[in-house]
């Protein structure tokens, strides 16, 4: 059997940033971007011997951090830790933007009980997705869900750098605004 190894030592430098920059653009507050970092790579190195290679590592961390933002957010608002869905999941691939619950076993984490409101999660912000202006929807959609870098989409849809940071901005906020109103009420 092959072991798979994992190189902790590594993290902070080869991670950090890209953590740090997944983490700001869902909390919006750098502390506690940096806190939850800081807790996801203590959990990847309690859950190590979890680790099956199926990911790659900075995969499996991610997924790890998404946990840490939905805990985040079930102590200070109950349904905003909601706010993860699960998107286009393959474990033949290596999307940073997917759930990969059977990959890593985090003891602090009681997301699995939560699929069914997940998935009326994941409804309602395609239904605030497709009120956005098109090219914005799509802008949105590109660099947030599909992971797209932000050449190739300057690229294909004929925009510069500050305008695709624009449009997704006014995305996010129309967004948080139409899911505040439709998800997130008490």
């Amino acid at each position: 059997m092959t072991e798979h190894v994992l190189h902790p030592e590594k993290w902070i430098d080869s991670y950090a940033d890209y953590l740090f920059n997944y983490t700001i653009g869902r909390v919006n507050d750098a502390e506690i971007a940096k806190d939850l970092v800081q807790e996801t790579f203590l959990a990847g190195l309690k859950s190590a011997k979890n680790y099956k290679g199926e990911a790659a590592e900075r995969t499996w961390l991610i997924a790890i951090l998404k946990r840490k933002v939905i805990d985040h957010y079930r102590k200070t608002n109950s349904k905003k830790g909601r706010a993860e869905v699960r998107m286009d999941y393959s474990v033949h691939t290596d999307s940073q933007g997917d759930w990969l619950e059977e990959q890593i076993a985090d003891p602090f984490s009681s997301f699995e009980t939560d699929a069914i409101e997940n998935k009326e999660l994941g409804l309602a912000i395609h239904a605030c997705i497709a009120k956005l202006p098109k090219k914005q929807a799509l802008v949105f959609s590109m660099k947030t869900i599909q992971e797209m870098d932000t050449e190739t989409i300057c690229n294909e849809l004929d925009i510069n750098p500050s305008n695709l940071w624009v449009m997704i901005h006014r995305a996010r906020t129309t967004l948080m605004g139409c899911l505040n109103q439709n998800w997130f009420k008490p």
